[in-house]
């Protein structure tokens, strides 16, 4: 039987033997941006994958059984922009950021092509997402600013209905049912529980030594994932009765080969000179349907893991430049990367011509599930 992307089932079985992935067959997306690529966000309704860059637009694309993807809408914001995200019921899209500004497309409306400003902060807005808050008869918007703060917003008024002051620049955020988690520069972390939206239920170090860059709540929210520049990931619970879980790890890291030994050098080699290129983590996917995660970085590697079991399930070949976002689709089936400059080695290394691109993978086999369970400790 053929599956997505027109893969076997036993082209995706034979995948599933070994803990390298297979990215010879994903596709790329049709017309991508002009410049970085900072986000890419699926709808959780239907198969339309938003695209946010620095060349200042928003693009939805729609994405066919076999991998194709056609363009369907674009609005542009005066300022490039950091983030996009999807409305719950998957009819409006909403973009934020250096113009200080988020701005949504109601795609009931018709419009295709212009945006109305819905949030406003004084630094550029970083991250929003739609929220669910108790009271309240309609989705709200959360957004987080480099201004330290995060602003609730109604979409039918213009003045935000509540602001959280924080104690640095918010550099990520994520919601999942009542847990919103809010990373900030300086390594804080502020954990709100939406049923009281206007203050912290908690707030902690982040449990990386070094700069946060991507927070993401598991599926259940009962925690969160943490990425950050040095080429580790956390694995960390809201509750202190859950703490024995919460563990770290090295990932997006690579020998350095040894002076004088050419690009020849064996990896057994360049490991006992004991240096290592450490990269940046630059984002995290949870699966929809089995709560494994990916992790993808500067390295230009994406990787699937199964945080239960404390277990890399597969990873994957450079892919020709450093992944600055990923998604999962609504099952799972597709996972999107965009393969663009991340800003890691600063503006210098931000030559003209650089690649941009968003890339398809098609989830097959048992590329994602988690290990089996057994008696033993894992």
């Amino acid at each position: 039987m053929s599956s997505l992307f027109g893969q076997t089932a036993a082209a995706a079985n034979s995948n599933t033997n070994n803990t390298t992935g297979d990215i010879s067959k994903d596709i790329a997306l049709t017309s991508p941006p002009e410049d970085g690529i900072s986000d890419i966000k699926f709808s959780p309704q239907s198969e339309h994958l938003a695209v946010a860059s620095w060349d200042k637009k928003v693009r939805i694309y729609e994405i066919n059984a076999q991998g194709g993807s056609e363009g369907k809408a674009l609005f542009e914001h005066e300022q490039p922009v950091l983030n996009c995200c999807w409305s719950k019921d998957g009819t409006k899209i909403v973009g934020s950021g250096c113009d200080k500004a988020s701005r949504m497309l109601d795609l009931t409306s018709g419009n295709t092509t212009t945006a109305s400003q819905v949030a406003a902060h004084d630094a550029p807005i970083r991250c929003a997402r739609f929220v669910d808050i108790p009271a309240q008869q309609s989705q709200m918007l959360v957004t987080g600013s480099w201004d330290k703060t995060v602003k609730y917003w109604d979409l039918r008024t213009p003045n935000p209905v509540a602001s959280v002051p924080c104690q640095e620049r918010i550099y990520s955020l994520d919601v999942v049912g009542s847990l919103l988690v809010v990373a900030t520069a300086d390594r804080y972390i502020n954990i709100i529980n939406l049923s009281e939206p206007g203050k912290f239920y908690k707030t902690i170090q982040s449990p990386l030594k070094w700069q946060t860059r991507v927070v993401t709540c598991f599926n259940d929210g009962t925690g969160f994932a943490v990425g950050s520049v040095e080429g580790r990931c956390a694995i960390q619970y809201v509750e202190d009765k859950d703490s024995s879980a919460n563990f770290s790890f090295k990932c997006h890291r690579s020998p350095v080969a040894p002076a004088g030994t050419g690009t020849g050098a064996s990896t057994a080699s360049a490991a006992s000179n004991n240096n290592t290129n450490v990269y940046s983590v630059n984002a995290i996917s949870f699966h929809p349907q089995h709560g494994t995660f990916s992790t993808a970085g500067s390295d230009g590697t994406f990787h699937f893991w199964d945080k239960d079991a404390k277990h890399r399930l597969k990873g994957y070949p450079e892919v020709g430049g450093t992944i600055s976002a990923t998604d999962f689709n609504r099952t799972g089936g597709i996972f999107a990367y965009s393969v663009s400059y991340d800003w890691s080695k600063g503006y210098a290394a931000n030559v003209a011509g650089g690649v941009n691109k968003v890339m398809l993978h098609a989830v097959v086999g048992d590329e994602c599930k988690p290990r089996p369970k057994t008696g033993g400790r894992k």
